[in-house]
Formats: structure tokens, sequence, C-alpha cells
């Protein structure tokens, strides 16, 4: 029972720090865009679904009730195309690493509406069905728990080298900033003495053609 209860705080401990989700709902006019990004490391599964809410509950949808939702890599490959659509979803896994882009863009209309849009986006760990795996097989709570417990440290690790890598990044970048930073002032160091040298040099010139010295 006590191994049952380390293992349930840990499963809570590590929840928090697996993959990042997004559940959130937004109002867009029509005519007008809004995107929304999230950051996913190259290999890793991502999923999301999207629905208009509709603002006369217990009838059909109105028609103006229309969306162009497009998911795209930084990169700009684009993962899903929605075109006049009130709904849909999409799955992918990464390609790349980098910010992923999910643009609604609500179609115009005249008179303007405004349309609330309910968007759930889950990466990582996060975008599994846990709840399918164990309808589809005949496994233990606790193996459940095990296997994503053991998906959630495989998602941590990963997540672990991945900023190892864009902190190495960064300092290569920083260390090429400074290298950059440090030629530049030389140079301009340089160029002033030249400047000096050369006003100096003309005046001497100018006051020995006047007479003056």
């Amino acid at each position: 029972m006590n191994m049952m209860r380390v293992i349930g705080t840990l499963v809570v401990i590590l929840g928090f720090l697996s993959s990042p989700s997004q559940s959130l709902r937004f109002e867009i006019q029509s005519g007008h865009t809004r995107c929304i990004a999230e950051d996913i490391k190259s290999n890793s599964m991502t999923v999301g679904k999207y629905n208009i809410v509709n603002p006369n509950e217990g009838q059909p949808l109105p028609d103006s009730h229309k969306l162009i939702v497009r998911v795209t890599s930084s990169y700009g490959n684009s993962y899903h195309f929605g075109d006049h659509v009130d709904s849909g979803h999409f799955a992918f896994t990464a390609a790349e690493d980098g910010d992923y882009m999910t643009c609604f863009w609500a179609v115009d209309h005249n008179p303007q509406i405004t349309l609330t849009i309910d968007f759930d986006w889950r990466t990582g760990v996060q975008a599994k069905d846990w709840s399918n795996v164990a309808k589809k097989g005949t496994v233990e709570v606790m193996e459940i728990e095990l296997k994503r417990l053991i998906d959630t440290v495989d998602s941590i690790h990963q997540e672990m080298f991945y900023l190892r890598e864009r902190e190495s990044e960064m300092q290569q970048l920083n260390e090429a900033t400074n290298s950059r930073m440090a030629w530049l002032s030389g140079l301009s160091l340089l160029i002033c003495i030249t400047v000096a040298g050369l006003q100096l040099w003309h005046l001497k010139t100018f006051f020995e053609k006047k007479k003056l010295i």
C-alpha cells in the first residue's frame, strides 16, 4: 500500500515536470487572426483539437461561424490545414525543434461577429491517451501508472538534453558576440587613433604653410 502511495506521489510530481499542454478558450472577431505558439522538440508527439462554441445551445451552429486553421513549424512546414471548418483536430510527430504555430482566422462576415473557440493542445507525455491504453488492454492500473511514469521520466531526460543543447548554443553565440565586440572595439580604437593622427598632421601642415610654426 505504501509502495502505491510512493509511486502515485512520483507520478503527480513528475506530471508537473512533464511536457506542457495548453487548454484554453478565447474569442476572435470575424476577419481577424489569432496565433498560438508552442515550443516542441523534435520527435515529440503533439495532438490538438479545436471547436467553435455554439452561441445558441441546442440549435445548429450558424453558417457564419467558420474558421481557417493552419499549423506550421518555425521552418514554415505545414502540419495541418482546415478550410472553413467549425471544428477539427491534428496529430503529428515533430520533425524539428522550435516553435510550432497554430493560427486561427475567422472567416470575414458582415456585420462583424465574435467567435468563441475551445482549443486543447498537448505535447509529449500529455499527448498520449492513457484512458484508451487502459481500455484496449487487460492491464492493471499499476502497470499503466508505471508505463506513464517511465514515459514521463524519459520525456524529462530528453528535455534535459534539449536544454543542454540550447545552453551550449547560447554559450557559443555569446562567445562569438564577445569576440566580434572585442574586434570591433579594437578596430574603432585604431580608426580613432588614425583619424587623430591625420588631424594633427593636417593642422601641422596648415600652420607650416601659414608660417605660424
